[in-house]
């Protein structure tokens, strides 16, 4: 989107260089990394970003302080995972845009999603880095938003997830940490802040306290990084030593509550220029004509499992009446491509990531490149100069 950077990389790129890419994100963090890597970054105006970092502030701001949001997305959080002392606000927010062109010819964003759970913190900085250092781009170009340096960044990740107790007293908390996807983002987190990334099974409870095991001791865990995903629990059907309703002694850097309260249920609840037209599925008397523009969506899963991109009418009337209120109807947004590739225009998907603490502070972003008709990494595997990339912007 910046013409004269793109022809610049894409007359400069060579495979060696992709390989040396792959290779620096490795030796950062510790593993390989088990989803696609795009060949190039993505060079943004700044302004485009900035713009979308406002518009993520204002659509979170209609869902969090809002008492009447606030009332009814309580029945968004299962009963069984209603965790206790729930705080005003979440601690990562993430906000998904893609770029449309509208009637006159210009570039417009649109929500996809929005979720109150982290995401790649530590893993996108070192992937924007590795690009950086690989094609021997301009260090000038910048990779995190609002004035925020790498030092900086990292103060402030520091401080959510730590919140100001030993390292070893705070685990990342996820199921089977070794086998996910985003095990890269486990180990530079580990690596930068010495917190372990520990399998939900692997937890004691003794009382009201939670404990991991390391080098035979039992260590007290005072504070959570939660990375565990419910609709996974569930459906692998695993039951931990406590339970998430339990008044445990334990902070959560990440809340669970709002993995549910700001989700796809909030999307029928948006009003904003960028946010497309959304209804839980229960509530709509009559389907429209046209359902080819519209996508279907399950409330509560991860990476677009279970999304169905212009369903049919027997698909929509196969779910169980019981079953509709956990899905919603939202109006398609077909993606510009923007992003000049060798192998053909190519779209891009933008995760504007916040941290609130004292304030909601956009910090970093993610990029997903695609061709297809989703923008997941695992919907664009066999394609070339597509998958996660990183946003880079001129001062």
């Amino acid at each position: 989107m910046i013409p004269e950077l793109r022809a610049r990389f894409n007359g400069s790129f060579s495979p060696a260089r992709y390989q040396s890419l792959l290779a620096r994100i490795e030796e950062a963090c510790g593993v390989p990394t088990p989803f696609r890597v795009s060949e190039t970054p993505c060079f943004f105006p700044s302004h485009l970003l900035e713009r979308l970092a406002r518009a993520g502030g204002e659509l979170i701001a209609q869902l969090v302080g809002n008492p009447e949001y606030e009332s009814v997305s309580a029945r968004a959080v299962p009963a069984a995972y209603d965790v206790p002392g729930e705080p005003a606000h979440p601690l990562f927010v993430q906000v998904d845009f893609g770029l449309i062109r509208d009637e006159r010819g210009e570039i417009q964003p649109r929500l996809v999603e929005i979720q109150g759970f982290p995401s790649l913190y530590a893993y996108q900085v070192a992937l924007a880095e590795a690009y950086l250092a690989a094609y021997g781009l301009d260090l000038g170009l910048r990779y995190l938003p609002g004035g925020l340096d790498a030092a900086s960044y990292r103060r402030l990740l520091g401080r959510a997830i730590l919140g100001g107790h030993d390292a070893e007293n705070v685990i990342l908390m996820d199921i089977d940490p070794r086998r996910q996807k985003t095990l890269p983002d486990f180990t530079a987190t580990e690596k930068w802040f010495g917190v372990p990334a520990v399998c939900i099974t692997q937890l004691h409870k003794r009382g009201r306290r939670l404990f991991y095991r390391k080098q035979g001791r039992l260590i007290p865990v005072e504070r959570i990084y939660n990375r565990a995903i419910v609709d996974e629990l569930e459906r692998r059907r695993i039951r931990p030593a406590f339970d998430f309703r339990d008044d445990i002694e334990v902070e959560w850097a990440g809340h669970p509550n709002f993995y549910f309260r700001i989700s796809k249920f909030s999307l029928p609840y948006l009003s904003h220029p960028t946010a497309p037209r959304a209804w839980f599925l229960d509530r709509i008397d009559r389907l429209p004509e046209n359902l080819d523009r519209y996508v279907l969506k399950p409330l509560f899963s991860f990476a677009g499992a279970g999304v169905v991109i212009g369903p049919t009418r027997a698909e929509i009337e196969a779910i169980p009446p019981e079953r509709r209120g956990e899905f919603i109807l939202q109006e398609r947004v077909d993606f510009e491509p923007v992003i000049e590739t060798p192998h053909g225009p190519t779209q891009a998907e933008i995760r504007i990531m916040y941290i609130w603490l004292e304030k909601l502070e956009p910090v970093s972003t993610i990029i997903r490149m695609g061709r297809g008709k989703m923008m997941g990494v695992d919907h664009n595997r066999d394609m070339e100069w597509v998958g996660a990339s990183a946003a880079l912007s001129q001062r």
